[in-house]
């Protein structure tokens, strides 16, 4: 278990840096499991597996997070964790972009305005 939430917590400083931190502290009053949730399961896990390199986990959460829609907070978070991860900013809008077709101009539209936030 301690593994894990070590893994957990370098691979989340290394993606959402304080950012992350305090979206886990967020959670400490009312659910902290939740938070404990991200650590061990999302980024001890799943983020420290191998077969993916960090910035395509994060080019995959990011196009996830604009097709589900209703994710700003978290497509924020992750927008700059991609960042941190190595895509650029023309990978990041590109990724958007491609998503058009297949979801369609409102969740582009949307997550490039919180792309413009994170970016800009």
């Amino acid at each position: 278990m301690e593994d894990r939430q070590k893994r957990g917590l370098e691979l989340l400083g290394q993606v959402d840096g304080e950012g992350g931190e305090r979206v886990i502290e967020s959670f400490s009053d009312i659910a902290p499991d939740v938070g404990r949730y991200i650590v061990e399961f999302a980024f001890g896990d799943i983020y420290a597996r191998k077969g993916l390199k960090l910035r395509d986990r994060e080019l995959a959460t990011i196009a996830s997070l604009c097709t589900q829609g209703s994710c700003e907070p978290q497509l924020r978070v992750h927008i700059q964790g991609a960042l941190n991860a190595g895509l650029t900013k023309t990978e990041i809008i590109e990724t958007f972009i491609q998503l058009i077709p297949y979801v369609g101009f409102p969740k582009v539209l949307n997550a490039i305005s919180v792309a413009k936030e994170v970016l800009l």
